[in-house]
């Protein structure tokens, strides 16, 4: 064994550890996609108040179609939902922190007054501690804000006894959260049987909520208060913000509907054809015809081993967080821009590697890293695009089942939807809509696909690239839903033979999702 092999081994080894321990910490963080839903949930409520001058059945039913017939029912099912999984993630983090206290506990009292040879592992169990106590106090959080819209949904469904539960189990938690626990004490003023105005109502409703429970709890005040210019105001306000919600829905779910039905139909259509016609479908073109691939495995390791994880978990964190470039954490833009320096700096040192280890079998044939301005490459990309968004959608339907809102997420994701700075979108959608795309299908398609051709047929080389793909965003949450995503991709690409078909379907379906949270988030701001 050469010793260039040897420290290959030892580097795989040290990469694998490193993406198995990111795995495993992603299990306990939510998932953007969860949150992102519960925004929709709002914008719908929003949108349903909406009561045009001339009320028509034609109307009604285009409301009922995009809303659904009770807005109302359907958020409290999924409110409650959240609210299951909240507590749920709340429990397994209290076991945790009981396991780790027994564990720190037992080692106090069988330390020796000599030097303890695991006090490091000591120190690292006492920052584990740390950051379960701050994973657990955010989950509590999270919990107490759910259920107080969990209670106006309630009270809106006529089910006061139960909105008047929920927030005393929110009014409870007073040392903890005091804010949201004087609001909890509020709702319940405003809507128990004997009514009670607490003091500084209005400016804790307007704190603690946003939207249209925002809405439902400042318009119960006024009534109370008999304050009707505040209240006819607070409706012309409100109507307004209706209207508006109404153009959301209609941009970020009746569009991406249509689009996605397209692409159902595109996917029945291509798979009929691939059965009827074989060899001679459009599915099946070039899906036999293999890469000439000069290099062999070891190089393939080397170049996802070093260039991407040791790179990219190692090496260019520690240079970046080196430099002395300045990161204010309150500054969004500040924030967005450290994200693409970091992101450029990562795969100019993952296509670095790349370069220097397929450089002694230059020149290629010019089947590899493809880039053709000609041919069908915008129908290609367009296309599967199309066809993605069934696909995607319903595994995704499916693992949120399996993950229950757990399992991380891209952090890009999570910026940005928190995100209210133009610029700061900017960047990310550079980051996320560009730069992304560039870089991963140059890595996972240009290389690492046609590579696996030389050791297994086109379509385990596709199912393997996507899962490694996948594997490499480090979210469990995220490995089905991106493999499909990256099957599709390496099907067009196959079939293409033309990489910019890829990065146009990337790119348009990292826009498309940052383009959702952005007018989804923009409303619980």
């Amino acid at each position: 064994m050469t010793f260039k092999r040897l420290i290959l081994i030892l580097l795989t080894v040290v990469a694998t550890l490193l993406a198995g321990s990111a795995l495993y910490s992603s299990l306990q963080e939510p998932q953007y996609r969860s949150r992102l839903e519960l925004y929709q949930t709002d914008i719908v409520l929003q949108a349903a108040t909406w009561q045009p001058e001339d009320i028509q059945n034609d109307y009604q039913k285009a409301q009922n179609a995009i809303l659904g017939a009770n807005p109302v029912e359907s958020a409290a099912q999924q409110y409650e939902d959240a609210r299951v999984a909240a507590q749920k993630s709340v429990e397994k983090t209290q076991q945790r922190i009981e396991k780790l206290r027994q564990l720190i506990a037992q080692q106090d009292t069988t330390q020796s007054s000599q030097v303890d040879p695991k006090l490091n592992l000591k120190v690292d169990q006492q920052a584990q501690l740390k950051a379960l106590l701050k994973l657990l106090d955010e989950q509590q959080k999270t919990l107490a804000e759910l259920e107080l819209r969990l209670g106006i949904l309630a009270v809106e469904s006529s089910k006061n006894e139960l909105a008047l539960q929920i927030w005393d189990q929110v009014a409870q938690r007073e040392q903890i959260y005091p804010e949201i626990t004087k609001t909890a004490r509020v709702l319940s003023g405003l809507w128990s049987n004997q009514k009670q105005l607490l003091p500084n109502a209005q400016e804790l409703i307007q704190s603690q909520l946003n939207g249209w429970f925002q809405f439902r709890a400042l318009s119960q005040l006024y009534k109370l208060q008999e304050r009707n210019d505040a209240l006819k105001a607070l409706e012309v306000s409100q109507q307004q913000l209706a209207e508006q919600a109404l153009l959301k829905l209609t941009i970020v779910g009746v569009v991406p509907n249509l689009v996605g039905l397209l692409g159902l139909v595109m996917l029945i259509f291509l798979l009929a054809q691939r059965l009827l016609k074989g060899k001679n479908s459009v599915l099946a073109t070039n899906s036999e015809l293999t890469w000439s691939t000069p290099w062999n495995a070891e190089t393939i390791i080397q170049v996802l081993v070093g260039g991407f994880f040791l790179m990219g978990q190692l090496l260019v964190p520690l240079i970046f967080s080196l430099l002395p470039i300045p990161r204010p954490t309150g500054n969004i833009r500040f924030q967005a821009l450290n994200v693409l320096i970091g992101y450029i700096f990562v795969a100019a040192g993952a296509l670095s590697v790349l370069y220097f280890s397929i450089k002694p079998f230059l020149p290629l044939s010019e089947d590899w890293f493809r880039f053709r301005l000609g041919g069908k490459w915008i129908l290609w990309g367009f296309g599967g695009y199309c066809v993605a968004i069934p696909i995607v959608l319903f595994i995704s339907l499916v693992n949120q089942q399996i993950w229950q809102g757990q399992g991380g997420s891209n952090p890009l994701l999570q910026l940005a939807l928190e995100a209210n700075d133009s610029v700061a979108l900017g960047i990310f959608f550079t980051t996320a809509a560009i730069a992304a795309p560039l870089f991963e299908e140059f890595l996972f398609r240009g290389f690492l696909l046609p590579s696996l051709t030389r050791y297994m047929p086109v379509w385990g080389s596709i199912l393997m690239s996507s899962l490694i793909f996948a594997i490499a965003h480090l979210s469990l949450s995220e490995i089905l839903p991106l493999t499909s995503l990256g099957i599709v991709l390496g099907v067009v690409y196959t079939c293409s033979r033309n990489l910019l078909a890829p990065i146009l379907l990337h790119s348009l379906w990292n826009s498309g999702t940052l383009f959702a949270l952005f007018v989804l988030g923009s409303s619980n701001r």
